[in-house]
């Protein structure tokens, strides 16, 4: 292998692309070893629990090593690839596919000098520093795990350290990786007795889930019959007429935001029905309008004006909840969240600052929201600080629905199908357009006074859209 200098590789780590996140998933590589790269070229595209962003590489060279293959989940400060800044002969590659084995931990990377070859410095239970190119040699999976659990039983157990044997020194533990670990924390699971299925007897995810479902795991058989044969961690379900699928990235995040919101903030739900057929009318004026040419005109863009100007009439809406200082936060700007259903996920990305557009502007933004999140470009920044969301369900057909409150958020309103109905009008039944809108807020924030107002100014403006000229 063509032996690198020291000081001309570059570990690229995996940034935090959005605000507290701790990991993300490698979706696909741009490069591979031996590529030439240049400052600002895109090298990956990664997955957090909030958007799929594109990862660009900070400086000039030749990619030695992708250190994890696509499908990966990594830690943010991992090193994920190496670059030889200096240009020169690229390094035979090792496939991504062994990259668990060359990976380091966080601390390791940042250290700027290196052991001498045969010397790098063990993280135990990781694998060799990020700098090394070496690979640890391969031993058994048998005999690593169990003198690990040996090592483990006899501190626990307080008997003293354990044989200094060299595979307890090196491995006094289960082989995971961080995000297998925490797998397993939250699923319950003790490392100790899973079986690993990885090379060189590391840990996976599969193997977590298959010690955590009731036919894998030993604890749950100890009161029944004396178990004769080993029982296969498929076993649990029918592979043929069922499908599982690793919850990540969005979905993961969306389901433990929602189960946080709808746990921690009392949901109070009203609802209006509406008519909205003057609403429509200035719908198919406004797309004649000179000013709003190529701009996305419909419905949801007065709805959301409408809400705008409630809010302006009712400011303390717009608010959250500080728990840990027991004080209610008010806002003196309005993030328009708008929800959006993509192949990844629900998100929610908001308009910056909704509350100062003019209606073009406010068309504008929308249009923009809407087509980046449907092709899955949305930035992590873009979901951030939202005070106050739109969802429309009635693009689904859906009358209404009582939508669970965005975390942070004192309020969300929900859109239904608009459709042709009788209603009455000016004392006569006549067919009109009509929806209903449905109002969540936090009860802890908002009572039913202030939530009614609200959500009536909402339908008023929508029912009277001239209300716009002379409340906004």
């Amino acid at each position: 292998m063509t032996t690198m200098t020291e000081a001309s590789v570059r570990e690229f780590k995996m940034p935090d692309v959005g605000e507290g996140l701790t990991e993300a998933e490698i979706l696909k590589w741009y490069v591979k070893a031996g590529d030439t790269v240049t400052d600002g070229q895109v090298v990956c595209e990664v997955e957090t629990a909030k958007a799929a962003v594109e990862l660009p590489i900070p400086y000039d060279g030749v990619v030695r090593e992708l250190r994890f293959p696509e499908g990966t989940t990594v830690d943010v400060g991992t090193a994920i690839i190496a670059v030889d800044v200096a240009g020169g002969a690229p390094a035979a590659p090792e496939t991504p596919a062994e990259a668990p084995e060359a990976s380091a931990a966080p601390d390791a990377s940042e250290a700027p000098e290196k052991k001498p070859e045969g010397r790098q410095p063990v993280l135990v239970g990781y694998g060799v520093a990020a700098s090394s190119t070496k690979r640890r040699p391969r031993k058994g999976p048998e005999v690593p795990v169990q003198q690990a659990s040996v090592a483990i039983q006899t501190e626990l157990n307080g008997h003293g350290p354990a044989p200094t044997s060299p595979a307890a020194t090196v491995q006094p533990r289960p082989l995971a990786k961080p995000p297998v670990r925490k797998l397993a924390k939250d699923l319950g699971v003790d490392l100790t007795t899973v079986t690993p299925s990885g090379p060189d007897g590391i840990i996976t995810r599969e193997d977590v889930h298959a010690a955590a479902t009731p036919a894998a795991a030993p604890a749950p058989l100890v009161a029944q019959a004396p178990v004769t044969a080993p029982v296969a961690p498929t076993a649990s379900y029918d592979a043929v007429r069922e499908t599982r699928i690793p919850v990540k990235g969005v979905r993961k995040a969306t389901a433990a935001a929602m189960v946080g919101s709808a746990f921690t903030a009392p949901h109070v739900t009203e609802f209006v029905t509406v008519d909205v057929t003057r609403t429509l009318k200035l719908v198919e004026e406004l797309k004649q309008d000179k000013d709003l040419q190529g701009l996305r005109v419909n419905p949801l863009l007065l709805i959301a004006k409408a809400l705008l100007v409630a809010i302006k009439r009712n400011p303390d809406i717009n608010a959250s909840w500080d728990e840990a200082n027991q004080e209610i936060v008010l806002k003196h700007y309005v993030n328009l969240g708008i929800a959006a259903a993509t192949p990844r996920g629900l998100i929610v990305p908001n308009i910056k600052d909704a509350h100062t557009k003019t209606l073009p502007q406010l068309a504008e933004s929308l249009g923009e929201l809407v087509a980046t999140a449907k092709e899955g470009r949305t930035s992590p920044a873009a979901m951030q600080g939202g005070t106050v969301t739109i969802t429309n369900v009635g693009v689904f057909g859906v009358d209404t629905g009582t939508p669970i409150l965005p975390p942070g958020e004192a309020a969300i309103l929900a859109v239904g199908a608009i459709k042709l109905q009788p209603w009455v009008h000016k004392g006569k039944v006549k067919p009109r357009q009509v929806t209903t809108l449905a109002l969540s807020f936090d009860h802890r924030l908002v009572d039913g006074e202030l939530g009614s107002k609200v959500l009536a100014d909402v339908a008023a403006v929508l029912e009277q859209p001239k209300k716009l000229i002379t409340w906004a």
